[in-house]
């Protein structure tokens, strides 16, 4: 591509430096004819006008190029080796979108189990030992050439302190178990930070996500992000400017009390999307270990394929059953906003991955777009003649189960009976004890473990075609169905089956539905 057509990463490192970089009177900036600077709430913003060809990450061409999110989880920062990966794959956005990414980290590689066993450790056994992040973190600085006595050592006392207190006390609670995990993302932003900064001159700084603007509530572990954040967001990154390559934590944020709390399953996702929300930005990209959202679970199917686009609604009934996507609570602020979530492969950038719309042209070459498995469910049949016609009796059912605060997965209907399923994980021995007590007084009740459900997320208006070549399949397979539900969006149709029969399934249904 001409030289002269953007404004290249050394140019805005130049310019973020302190350097000059003069701009006419038209807002262009001298000798670079496709890069316009025009005034944004405070900030610069850079328009392409100049056609872009379809680049790495599948951006079409002739389209505005604006400010991106990338976020990198686990596996994606396991070591030294793969953070200059990801250093490749921040210089890559820069020069494509012409701006500096925020990039969004998680804690690096298992270092989130790390600490939990570490804090586990001290409880039950009085034992202080973090020498496995301690060792991941130090090899990251020698590696870099950075000072991790200045760097990372601050921090590690801090934790060592933290598990001494622990030891002691005996004493691990909700809330500082989160405080305990938030050093694994503290540690990663520091150490990339730092690294992209001495070693490839580029003005990047680290931050904590609450010293962004991350308020929440006091849930520990599970925390929510309050209202207010987004508009705290805004104005951080307002201030900020665009000269500065953002390192924020993922994970992470703290309450009104100032407590560090953790924002549970798909956390460092969700950090990611709510930036995107709050600075409406183009596009939030997701990096994972994966060229996409595939069709099905490679562990299972090697023959599974990327998939390349899903609405939000697809994605979020394929994540609730199961498959590797982003959590649905992360995708809400996108949604919202009606931001593109791409999910991406770190280990091969190039590929375009899987986009996530807002909608999108459904194809009938391809009625289903996804297999998902999510195993050891229970199954529960409830069927009443004693209230035969009575209108009460699913209202009678579904008040027993919010009296035991236990949600439904899928569910089928009569006038008499109700099937449904149950999250074993979720469920605890005892509390499915008490539910039984309280169903039987209003019905016959049977629990069966081990089930799993099998889900078609798929065209809506191909439903009752896509369910008989299914239920076809499975039958000349020998796979027996246990239960068939259809949710409310009619994007996805579920089979409950035995455990031992779900990886079949998925086999027949992937040889129908994407070919051999």
């Amino acid at each position: 591509m001409d030289g002269g057509c953007f404004v290249s990463t050394g140019v805005l490192a130049k310019r973020a430096r302190g350097g000059s970089l003069s701009v006419d009177r038209s807002g262009f900036v001298a000798g670079r004819s496709a890069a316009r600077v025009v005034s944004n709430r405070g900030r610069c913003v850079r328009m392409v006008v100049a056609p872009i060809p379809t680049d790495a990450t599948g951006t079409s061409s002739d389209v505005t190029l604006d400010r991106v999110i990338c976020k990198f989880g686990g596996s994606s920062l396991a070591d030294s080796t793969r953070l200059r990966e990801v250093t490749k794959i921040v210089k890559m956005q820069t020069e494509l979108t012409r701006k500096f990414p925020v990039v969004v980290l998680s804690a690096m590689g298992p270092s989130t189990n790390e600490l939990l066993r570490a804090g586990e450790r001290a409880l039950t056994e009085g034992v202080v030992d973090i020498s496995s992040v301690r060792s991941r973190a130090y090899e990251a600085c020698d590696s870099f050439g950075l000072n991790k006595e200045e760097l990372v050592d601050p921090l590690l006392t801090n934790l060592d302190q933290l598990l001494l207190g622990i030891k002691f006390l005996r004493e691990l609670t909700p809330r500082g178990k989160d405080y305990l995990v938030s050093f694994g993302e503290r540690l990663s932003v520091r150490i990339m930070a730092a690294h992209l900064a001495k070693n490839e001159d580029l003005p990047a700084k680290a931050f904590d996500a609450f010293d962004v603007g991350f308020l929440t509530d006091s849930n520990f572990l599970n925390a929510e992000i309050q209202p207010e954040s987004l508009d705290k967001i805004a104005r951080f990154f307002d201030e900020l400017g665009p000269n500065t390559v953002a390192i924020v934590t993922g994970f992470i944020g703290k309450d009104i009390n100032g407590e560090i709390t953790t924002l549970g399953r798909g956390g460092s996702d969700l950090t990611a999307t709510t930036i995107g929300a709050a600075i409406n930005a183009s596009e939030v990209q997701v990096w994972k270990d994966v060229d996409g959202i595939l069709s099905t679970d490679p562990r299972v199917v090697e023959r599974a394929v990327p998939v390349p686009s899903v609405t939000y609604t697809e994605a979020a009934e394929m994540a609730y059953f199961g498959a590797k996507v982003l959590h649905p609570v992360a995708m809400m602020p996108a949604m919202k906003n009606r931001i593109t979530v791409r999910v991406k492969n770190s280990y091969n950038p190039t590929h375009p991955g899987t986009k996530i719309l807002p909608e999108r042209k459904l194809s009938d070459d391809t009625p289903v777009t996804a297999i998902s498995v999510k195993r050891n469910v229970q199954l529960v049949d409830i069927v009443s003649t004693r209230m035969l016609g009575a209108y009460g009796f699913l209202a009678e059912v579904f008040k027993i189960f919010a009296q035991h605060q236990v949600s439904v997965d899928m569910i089928a209907t009569s006038e008499v009976s109700i099937s449904l399923t149950l999250d074993s994980v979720a469920c605890s021995e005892s509390t499915v004890c008490t539910l039984k007590t309280d169903l039987e007084t209003i019905a016959n009740t049977s629990f069966q473990n081990g089930k799993s459900i099998v889900s078609l997320v798929s065209n809506q208006t191909k439903s009752s075609l896509i369910l008989g070549k299914a239920a076809n399949a499975l039958a000349e397979n020998g796979i027996q169905i246990q239960m068939v539900s259809q949710g409310a969006a009619k994007f996805n149709i579920g089979f409950v089956l035995d455990n031992e029969e779900a990886n079949k399934a998925v086999e027949v249904l992937h040889d129908v539905f994407f070919g051999r």
